[in-house]
């Protein structure tokens, strides 16, 4: 019984972030798509410090945002396996709290700039995709992040009933 109602839980939590990454993505749509692009729901791939949850649900938060946000179909396989593997990674450094937000900018700056190229058609060469996808991304996930990493560390047993940490 335990079990079932700790499944139900994540399968909430996880459902509960995602929809809130596709809220935050879509109400800032103008910045959140493009080449140049500032996704203020990344912030929210430091989750994974408080739950598993987490990981699933930013990437299907993210499938969902570029789904409705029109994206390519590459986009929309390729950059959510980018939020994916970076919520994967952010889990597995839930123990260090200041390097959570640093796979999501990896895998993004990495993955991203290959998507705009091939998906879009870009024109930037890759190194100059890269430099404005990671600035992005430290402006998200590292400077808003960690804003909300520290805004939640006072509520967490509140806020996130099953914990990583």
């Amino acid at each position: 019984m335990e079990e079932n109602k700790n499944r139900l839980y994540m399968m909430i939590h996880g459902a509960m972030i995602g929809a809130v990454y596709v809220a935050l993505t879509l109400a800032f749509a103008p910045i959140s798509f493009g080449a140049v692009q500032f996704r203020i729901s990344e912030a929210l791939c430091v989750l994974p410090y408080f739950t598993p949850a987490a990981v699933p649900g930013l990437f299907v938060g993210c499938l969902l945002s570029n789904i409705l946000g029109g994206a390519a179909p590459l986009d929309v396989i390729f950059g959510s396996l980018a939020t994916l593997i970076g919520a994967w990674g952010s889990w597995h450094l839930r123990k260090h709290r200041w390097y959570v937000c640093i796979p999501p900018i990896i895998s993004n700056t990495l993955i991203i700039p290959w998507v705009l190229r091939f998906a879009y058609g870009a024109k930037e060469i890759i190194p100059v995709s890269m430099a404005t996808v990671g600035i992005g991304e430290i402006l998200a996930a590292g400077v808003l992040g960690n804003l909300l990493l520290a805004a939640l560390e006072a509520y967490k047993s509140k806020v996130f009933l099953h914990q990583s940490v």
